[in-house]
């Protein structure tokens, strides 16, 4: 004798077919968008955020089930998520090129809401205000970048230059381009910064002679290297504050 739903096929009973709930199975207070209009967006979790920017799941997932299974990757970690690329979220079933791009979107518009912290018209005097302007640029990267904060008389910032993108360990910096930069922009002073994907700010004796290279060239053109930061993630090394300057 079979339960009510169960149907024979030879011998074997066969379980009636499960539906898989969708968002529209969902009560509306359970929609993501719903919950976002009755309740605000801090009312929402991560994945249910990524949900309505994404916009809608497939036919066996909801748009909430997709990011809570990209988030479990990630160890429910926006800096994790923030360092995928459009192609390692395209290997995900249900995430296309475009639901790829919105969530790469919606990862840098946050990232560039932390470097608005730091105003363009903050002095930049200290190794603190030079740190939390850049971090949010570099410390995520899985390589290492240098840029130049090239700064007027009054340690203001004129412009923000990417010197170079090199490897794991290392990058490559000419002087020569940054003096150039610095002359077009009509620095007076300059700070040189770059990350350490590996974690650690402690500089190589390569970064100590990249400082005293850029030092000496900035010195020929009355143009002063006021700091040499090393960023990490939640951590940094400032050459002025250890006395090498």
């Amino acid at each position: 004798m079979t339960n009510p739903g169960e149907t024979y096929s030879g011998n074997v009973v066969m379980e009636p077919k499960r539906k898989h709930i969708t968002i529209k199975d969902m009560s509306e207070k359970e929609r993501p968008r719903e919950k976002l209009l009755e309740k605000g967006a801090e009312a929402l979790t991560v994945s249910e955020l990524l949900a309505v920017i994404i916009g809608g799941g497939t036919t066996t997932h909801t748009a909430v089930e997709l990011m809570k299974n990209i988030m479990s990757d990630c160890e429910d970690s926006l800096i994790n998520l923030s360092r995928m690329t459009v192609d390692d979220l395209m290997q995900y079933k249900g995430i296309g090129e475009a639901r790829a791009l919105s969530i790469v979107a919606a990862a840098e518009i946050g990232r560039r809401r932390l470097e608005e912290k730091v105003s363009d018209k903050q002095v930049f005097s200290n190794s603190g205000v030079i740190c939390s302007y850049m971090q949010p640029k570099i410390q995520d990267l899985d390589h290492e970048q240098s840029w130049a904060l090239l700064l007027n008389n009054s340690m203001r910032l004129i412009r923000c230059v990417n010197l170079s993108r090199g490897g794991i360990s290392e990058t490559a910096v000419d002087s020569r381009q940054i003096m150039k930069y610095a002359l077009l922009a009509g620095a007076t002073c300059f700070v040189l910064v770059h990350n350490h994907p590996s974690g650690s700010p402690r500089p190589s004796m390569a970064d100590n002679d990249l400082t005293q290279r850029v030092k000496r060239a900035g010195e020929v053109m009355n143009i002063r290297l006021i700091d040499h930061v090393i960023v990490t993630d939640g951590d940094y090394y400032s050459y002025a504050e250890n006395g090498k300057i």
